[in-house]
């Protein structure tokens, strides 16, 4: 294979310009050319394609966000547009191709792989929603921001003896949800994976303000929303002064962790070895601390099981 091509696709995650540069020196070093698709498969079927060389990657390992920008596109869910997609690889000379995303970038990659292009998927999302991985591309770097935010959230809320309800992204998981709550000493936290009684949340709080407790963290998973909402009943039942604080789009941003700038790095690599061999249609994750790849239809049909040992670990120490 002597020309790759690499696009981002979905949602930004930190960590995603680490994993493009990982792949741009691991095909410079194998002797391959690496042709950036840029706003993803817009870019792939519009033609906006560079030429990538060593440089073109350099400073971006610490840098937020994606480098070659990106986007969705209805125009490849159809089976045309995987058509004019297949003939723009062919007209580049784009004999395989990387692609950063989630579920729906790797329906896009399987598509391709089905029609000759061979095509390696790599998991970047910050929801941590992807199966065939135990962690994605931008998730620990966006539970760390979640958790800064809630540090200072936290000091507000002591100072004025008032519950914070937090809500953070994870429209259909709540991993996120989950470990910030563990990490930030919430009170309690609503998760699209859990049923929750507001009441026993409201008696809890009452029971724990008994005892001494002042001021509460309660995480929200996106999926759940009606945050404004939950803080009203909460501050009418209790007395508790309470606001809702919808962190949003900013968990996506800022300069990746030494966890998430190690995973992608690897990852990178591997998608290149991957393609050195001839190899397509594949997805890569990490197992432990162990690289595996499996088969994108395969990785998609997957299930991820929620850790209900970390939401135990909630309801034990939140008191």
């Amino acid at each position: 294979m002597k020309r790759i091509g690499v696009l981002t696709s979905g949602g930004d995650a930190p960590g995603m310009n680490a994993a493009i540069r990982a792949v741009t020196r691991t095909a410079l070093y194998k002797g391959m050319d690496v042709i950036g698709i840029r706003r993803g498969y817009n870019g792939l079927l519009n033609g906006d394609v560079f030429q990538m060389d060593a440089r073109s990657v350099s400073s971006i390992i610490q840098r937020g966000g994606t480098l070659l920008f990106t986007a969705r596109c209805l125009e490849f869910k159809e089976e045309a547009g995987v058509q004019k997609a297949v003939e723009s690889c062919k007209k580049l000379g784009i004999e395989g191709l990387v692609v950063i995303g989630g579920d729906g970038s790797y329906r896009g990659a399987g598509d391709l792989s089905r029609h000759g292009i061979p095509c390696i998927g790599l998991p970047g999302t910050i929801d941590n929603d992807i199966a065939s991985t135990d962690a994605t591309i931008g998730y620990d770097t966006a539970m760390n921001t979640v958790m800064e935010l809630v540090d200072k959230l936290r000091d507000t809320s002591h100072s004025h003896d008032r519950c914070s309800v937090v809500e953070v992204m994870g429209r259909g998981a709540g991993y996120i949800a989950v470990n910030t709550a563990v990490a930030c000493g919430a009170v309690e936290v609503l998760c699209p994976e859990k049923n929750y009684d507001l009441n026993a949340i409201i008696a809890k709080m009452q029971a724990s303000r008994k005892i001494g407790k002042q001021n509460f963290i309660i995480i929200v998973a996106e999926g759940i929303g009606h945050s404004e909402e939950i803080a009203q009943t909460i501050q009418k039942e209790t007395g508790i002064e309470a606001r809702a604080t919808i962190l949003g789009h900013v968990q996506r941003g800022g300069s990746p962790t030494v966890r998430d700038r190690v995973l992608a790095s690897r990852m990178g690599n591997y998608a290149v070895n991957l393609l050195e061999k001839g190899i397509g249609n594949r997805v890569v994750g990490i197992r432990g601390n162990d690289l595996v790849d499996y088969d994108i239809q395969e990785a998609l049909k997957m299930t991820k099981p929620f850790d209900d040992d970390i939401y135990d670990l909630t309801q034990v120490i939140s008191i």
